[in-house]
């Protein structure tokens, strides 16, 4: 009985250590200071990002922040499947993980479990644009109030994750050819 009490301890601690991790920020990356919440809340458009499997085939990608009463985000993640001929959302909620004015969140779409999202450069002037990532640098999104982006800033974006070790040659350019059902 008590081996199995360790057990179940060992698996909660180690449970516990690997979700904490996925809040964490990669190595070399920076959240922005000065984050305002208030003018980063609306619709942004994704415009580059790295493949990953719970955005795979979809075109005309939107991710909506709405700022909530508690200090919460709501978070609503929406884009077209191609193949389908269909529009996929996942709705969740996203937490700052210390201070407010720091680009570090937490976001969740399934419960207790949470990921970063961290802004780590962003357009302060205007908040048209901002560069986004995870807790490790698998995950990577060039974000966007309009549907396209100028050519400066997107070559700012390539070369500045080039610089912090993302694979730039693997990043996928979003159409928003559906960005009118929007």
């Amino acid at each position: 009985m008590l081996k199995g009490q360790f057990l179940g301890i060992v698996f909660i601690f180690w449970g516990a250590m690997s979700i904490g991790g996925c809040t964490g920020l990669p190595e070399g990356v920076q959240p922005v200071t000065s984050f305002d919440v208030q003018r980063y809340q609306g619709v942004w458009y994704e415009i580059a990002r790295l493949d990953h499997r719970f955005e795979r085939g979809m075109d005309s990608v939107t991710a909506t922040y709405e700022l909530q009463d508690d200090g919460t985000v709501s978070v609503l993640n929406r884009g077209y499947v191609v193949k389908e001929g269909e529009w996929k959302q996942a709705e969740g909620i996203a937490k700052f993980v210390s201070n407010p004015t720091l680009g570090h969140l937490k976001v969740s779409f399934f419960g207790p479990f949470y990921g970063s999202y961290v802004v780590f450069k962003l357009d302060k002037v205007n908040y048209e644009y901002a560069y986004v990532t995870s807790y490790n640098k698998d995950y990577l999104w060039l974000l966007s109030r309009t549907p396209k982006v100028s050519e400066s800033v997107l070559r700012d974006f390539e070369e500045t994750v080039k610089q912090l070790g993302y694979s730039v040659d693997e990043l996928i350019y979003m159409k928003h050819t559906m960005a009118k059902n929007l």
